[in-house]
C-alpha cells in the first residue's frame, strides 16, 4: 500500500510559516519570496481541503486544524535535522580519495599531508596521481585538484589560488661563470621547458626580447621533473610558483629575475555537487583553503 504524502515543499513552507507565524520570516529562512511561501501554503490547503491560517488585525494565526497539524509535524522536522547532522558527522570519518597531477602531489600536497592528518586523524587520505586531472573526478574519487578556468559543468569548484610562472634555477648556476643579471643573459643558458616551449616564448615576448632561441633545451612531461632539472643546475626553468615554492624555501632554487608570466588558469578543489557537504570533503576543502590563504599571507609579508 502506497503512502499518501502531501507535497513536501509545501509542508516545509507551512512548518516554517507556522513556527514564525509570518510568511515574510519563513521566506527569509527558506531563501524564497513571500509570494512563493504563500503559493506553497495555498497548494497545501487545496490538497488537504482545509484552511491552515487566518489573518486577524494584521497578524497571522493558525486555525484549529493548522495548529493541530503543526504540533504533529514539527517534531518530524527536528528529527530529520538531527538525523542529517548525525549522518554528516559519520561522513567526516573514513577514507578520502584525492585525485591530482603527479607534480601537484609531489611538490605541494605530500610535504603538507601530515598537517592535515594531525588535524583530522579520523580521515585516511588516499592520493591518486593522474596526468589528465580535469577529467579525473570519477566514481572512485571524492575530490580532485583541477588546473584551469573554473568553468567545469556539474561540479562544485572552489578556487585555491591563481598561478604565475617564474624563472628559477640552481644557486650554483646563478653564481656561476655565466652572468644572470638581466633576462637577455639567458641566451647563454639552457632553457628547460614544461610540456612545451610556449611559456618561454610568451615570457620573452612580455620582456620585449626576440633574439633568443626558445627551440633549444629539453622538454619535460611533468612540472616536478623540470623543477628537479633546474635544481640540479641543468638550466633555467619557467616554473609554476605554487609548485616551485618548496624548493625556493629550501634554497634548492632561486629566482634570477623578477619578471613573471601571469597564467590565465588557477588551481581549484573540485567535487560532485551532491557530495559538497559530506563531512570529510568539507574538512579537506576547509584545510586546503586555509593552507593556501596562510601561504599567500606569508608571501605578502616577505615581499
Amino acid at each position: 500500500m502506497s503512502r499518501r504524502l502531501p507535497p513536501l515543499n509545501a509542508v516545509k513552507a507551512f512548518e516554517a510559516a507556522a513556527r514564525h507565524l509570518s510568511f515574510t520570516r519563513a521566506a527569509e529562512e527558506l531563501f524564497v519570496t513571500q509570494a512563493a511561501v504563500s503559493h506553497q501554503i495555498k497548494s497545501l490547503e487545496d490538497y488537504l481541503g482545509l484552511k491552515l491560517f487566518r489573518r486577524k488585525n494584521r497578524s497571522l494565526l493558525l486555525t484549529e486544524e493548522g495548529q493541530s497539524y503543526f504540533l504533529d509535524i514539527k517534531d518530524i522536522f527536528v528529527q530529520l535535522a538531527e538525523s542529517t547532522d548525525r549522518l554528516l558527522a559519520r561522513s567526516a570519518i573514513g577514507s578520502l580519495t584525492v585525485s591530482m597531477s603527479p607534480s601537484f602531489a609531489i611538490q605541494w600536497l605530500v610535504p603538507r599531508l601530515a598537517k592535515f592528518s594531525e588535524k583530522n586523524p579520523e580521515i585516511d587520505v588516499r592520493i591518486k596521481a593522474v596526468d589528465t586531472e580535469d577529467s579525473s573526478l570519477t566514481d572512485d574519487v571524492d575530490v580532485a585538484i583541477y588546473y584551469g578556468r573554473g568553468n567545469w559543468p556539474d561540479v562544485r569548484a572552489d578556487k585555491l589560488r591563481n598561478e604565475v610562472l617564474i624563472p628559477v634555477c640552481s644557486p650554483i648556476l646563478l653564481n656561476g661563470n655565466k652572468p644572470l643579471e638581466k633576462p637577455s643573459d639567458l641566451k647563454n643558458h639552457t632553457l628547460l621547458h614544461d610540456m612545451s616551449r610556449q611559456d618561454w616564448q610568451a615570457w620573452f615576448k612580455q620582456c620585449g626580447i626576440n633574439d633568443i632561441n626558445v627551440n633549444q633545451g629539453p622538454i619535460f612531461s611533468h612540472s616536478s621533473l623540470v623543477l628537479q632539472a633546474a635544481a640540479h643546475g641543468q638550466g633555467i626553468a619557467l616554473g609554476y610558483s605554487v609548485l616551485a615554492r618548496p624548493d625556493i624555501i629550501a634554497g634548492r632554487l632561486v629566482c634570477p629575475f623578477q619578471e613573471v608570466l601571469v597564467s590565465k588558469d588557477a588551481y581549484y578543489l573540485v567535487c560532485q555537487q551532491n557530495q559538497a557537504e559530506v563531512g570529510k570533503i568539507v574538512a579537506f576543502r576547509e584545510w586546503m583553503l586555509e593552507m593556501f590563504a596562510e601561504e599567500s599571507r606569508s608571501e605578502l609579508m616577505l615581499s
